[in-house]
């Protein structure tokens, strides 16, 4: 029995910060409103069942699609969901925006 492999990819905050500094990533936020308001990487968009419809209607599926919530448990499943929605390079932040945010404080 094989393991069916992960349609996403996990990667640590250094990992990430290639995609954090192209422009042409898409920075997805999936902690609630307040929480996003407080303190984000530099997203556009926080993600909620209010915009998700108009958000999967507009984003380019080619773009890498980065994906953060409070500790990159939440991202994992949000990140499944992106690749069966048709997106093509999606990454989800482990330790999620606690992890980036003691990596780099402000």
């Amino acid at each position: 029995m094989t393991d069916k492999p992960v349609p996403y990819k996990c990667i640590h905050v250094q990992e990430a910060q290639e995609l954090l500094n192209d422009p042409g990533t898409v920075i997805v936020d999936i902690r609630d409103k307040v929480s996003f308001q407080a303190g984000n990487i530099h997203s556009f968009t926080n993600l909620s069942d209010e915009n998700i419809v108009d958000f999967l209607d507009s984003t380019d599926r080619k773009a890498p699609l980065l994906i953060y919530c409070y500790h990159g448990i939440n991202s994992k499943d949000a990140a499944e969901y992106f690749v069966y929605n048709g997106f093509q390079s999606v990454f989800s932040l482990n330790g999620g925006y606690s992890e980036f945010s003691q990596q780099n404080p402000r």
